[in-house]
Order: C-alpha cells, then structure tokens, then sequence
C-alpha cells in the first residue's frame, strides 16, 4: 500500500488507455508522423487526459523524453508571471537530443485567469517550432477562442460502467483483494465514469484488509446507500415529516456528509422513483433551487428539511 494504485497502474502507452479508442487513435497518427500540433484535451475529470499526454510524449520521445516534456499545474500557477517567467523560460530552450520540439503540458488549463490566457496565446504561437503545447481541461469553453482556434481538440467522454469495471478487476486480481460482486458493482456506480475515484476509493476500501462489502464502498466513497436516500424520500411523500427528518439525521451523521453531498444524492434518486414525469419535474425544479440557496451560503438543514416539508405537502394525505 506504499504506492498509490492511479499512478501504480497508469497506462504507459496509448493502446493500454481505457475507453478513449476515438482519442488514442489520431493520437497514435500523431506519433507516427513524429509531429504534433498544439492539443486541448477537453473533459470529465478521471478519464485519462493526463494519462494520454505522458503516454504520448514516452512514444514519442522514447527515453528522452524526460528533458523535453514538462508539466504544469495552472491551478496553482495561474497568473500571468507565470507565463512570461517558467513558461516562456522552457519555450525558448532547444529540444534535448534528436527530438525536434518539446511538450509543455498545461493540467487544469481552465484555471488560468484571462490575462495569463491571453499571454499564453502569443507564446505557443512565437515558440511553435520547437514547442508544443497540451492543454488539458474539464471546461473548454473557460478557454478564449483564440487559444482554442490554435489547438485540435480531444474531447474526452466518462468512461462506460463495462470499461470501470473491467480495469478495476484486472486490479482486484494483482493486488488479490476480496470484494464482493455487489460491492464492485457498487464502486462502479460511485464512479460514474471516474476511474481515478474508482481506483483510489477501491485503494481505501481495500486498506482495512477484510473483504469488502457494499457498506464498505459507501462509508469510504463519502456516498450514502441509494437504497437509504430513496427510502428517506418515499416516507416524506408518504406524509411522515418527522420520521424522513430523522432519516436525513441519521444519513448525514452515519455517512459524514454535507448538504450539497446529499442534495445531489436527492437528485439523482429522483430518476429512479416510480411516479409520473409531471412529479420528477416538479420535484427536480424544487431540488435545484435549494442546491442554489445552499451553495450560496444558506443553512444546510434548514433547506434539506425545506425539501422534506415540501415533499410531504406534495405527496402526503390531503385533507
């Protein structure tokens, strides 16, 4: 356990990343040719954006590539000094042995602030012949047009629930861990489509040593039981207020959760309930307004109960 199981595990070539064929693809035609243009990686996070830019770089470079590839974090260096001082700094530098350019791999690029953006755009195109840049981001339309109209962009999709689980078992067999059918498929559902989540809250599971159950999953993935949410909801729409706020209790103290881990918890539960579509509506429109009051600093409580109140008025007995 002294090595986390993302980086244990990280594909090393193109052909070993997981269900992004329709990238790995014109990525590959990129290696062949020995050439490549400014990238925008676009998507979710945990679907190998940055699996795909350092496996790209090993094909090209080969054991070089080391000396001419470097990455960055625009999340923490986000202003405009940094453009002008690190980046432009390695730009400017020749490539290291036959290689004829070098990669700067920007991670969490939507982060930058419009004018590091702006600066940004003038060095990728002033240095172009001997750099390359991989901008990688989960919101490309936080990326000015005129650095987007200079990239071929890759958009990457969540991975499907078959490929999680399909990489989480070739895991599960090196590292002989004891996990219940129904928990796997649980941490699948926990994933949606973030494989880094995936691997890593399997990683926590795993480290009590026992076999893991599906409680396991829940309690160590910050996620409440679908079963308990649903049942919450369908007693306050029966008309029993005070019997759904305790349930709201006891999920948030059992599971640790904050109000906007449960809201949308609440709001995918929604989907899965038998009722008309008029009511999922209703109830959808509802939710959203006390996600927005509670992100914008309202109390917790007083808005899940809020939900409640109005869930039992909605569906409970008429007088």
């Amino acid at each position: 356990m002294n090595e986390i199981w993302t980086e244990r595990y990280r594909p090393r070539k193109l052909d070993e990343v997981v269900g992004q064929k329709h990238v790995t693809e014109r990525l590959k035609a990129y290696v062949s040719a020995g050439n490549m243009p400014h990238l925008l990686l676009s998507g979710p996070a945990g679907t190998g954006k940055t699996t795909c830019a350092l496996a790209m770089a090993r094909e090209m470079f080969g054991d070089e590539w080391k000396g001419n590839f470097i990455e960055l974090n625009a999340s923490d260096e986000r202003g405009i000094d940094v453009v002008r001082g690190k980046i432009k700094e390695f730009a400017r530098t020749s490539p290291l042995g036959k290689a004829e350019f070098k990669i700067i791999f920007m991670d969490e690029a939507d982060a930058l602030t419009s004018d590091a953006q702006a600066a940004l755009r003038r060095t990728m195109e002033k240095y172009s012949k001997i750099c390359r840049f991989i901008l990688s981001c989960n919101y490309s339309s936080k990326i000015i047009d005129p650095i987007q109209s200079r990239c071929a962009v890759f958009r990457f999709r969540p991975l499907t629930s078959d490929d999680v689980h399909e990489y989480l078992g070739k895991i599960i067999k090196s590292e002989n861990v004891k996990i219940d059918a129904k928990a796997l498929e649980g941490l699948v559902h926990v994933a949606k489509g973030d494989l880094r989540r995936a691997v890593n809250s399997l990683q926590v599971a795993a480290s009590t040593g026992k076999k893991i159950d599906i409680d396991t999953i829940y309690q160590t993935t910050g996620m409440a039981h679908p079963e308990e949410v649903m049942k919450m909801l369908e007693t306050a729409l029966s008309g029993n207020f005070i019997a759904a706020r305790d349930m709201l209790d006891e999920i948030m103290i059992s599971y640790g959760l904050s109000g906007q881990d449960i809201i949308k918890q609440i709001h995918s539960s929604f989907f899965d309930m038998s009722m008309p579509d008029a009511d999922k509506v209703r109830f959808i429109d509802r939710t959203g307004e006390i996600e927005f009051r509670i992100v914008e600093g309202s109390s917790e409580r007083i808005q899940l109960e809020a939900l409640l109140a109005y869930l039992v008025l909605v569906g409970g007995p008429k007088k």
